[in-house]
């Protein structure tokens, strides 16, 4: 699981390595599950008809969270063609501080589900560019 994990472009081996075995071999059952124990969730405040967002859970791992925003500004950097990318470019186009600092957390969480689906079914993010394996030439 490492060394698939590995193969995306931007992600190190000490990365991947923590990923799996913080989250990526827990056997969750969907990408909610997924989203829910990293931490990178809302988490909504409902009182009578009043309902708004208060901010991150943070009831997930914090290594987890804080890896994977780590992980998000460097993928931006590594894979500037991909759909996640592109996802997160047109959505902070306005080039606010605000707007990119909460984005950064929304293609965070769609990265770690991206990789989650890697693990788990082979399939690759749309648009990501993956290293050779090891042996093949």
């Amino acid at each position: 699981m490492v060394r698939l994990v590995a193969r995306v472009i931007g992600v190190g081996v000490e990365t991947a390595d923590m990923l799996v075995h913080e989250i990526l071999s827990r056997g969750l059952r969907d990408r909610r599950a997924v989203a829910r124990y990293a931490g990178l969730t809302g988490s909504p405040d409902e009182s009578g008809k009043r309902r708004r967002e208060k901010g991150l859970a943070r009831a997930g791992s914090a290594r987890v969270r804080h890896g994977m925003i780590q992980l998000a500004w460097r993928f931006l950097l590594f894979q500037k063609d991909s759909a996640l990318a592109r996802w997160f470019q047109a959505r902070t186009a306005d080039g606010r501080k605000a707007t990119r600092k909460t984005m950064i957390v929304a293609l965070a969480r769609k990265l770690l589900i991206a990789l989650w689906r890697l693990v788990t079914t082979g399939e690759a993010p749309q648009g990501v560019s993956l290293r050779a394996a090891y042996g093949d030439t």
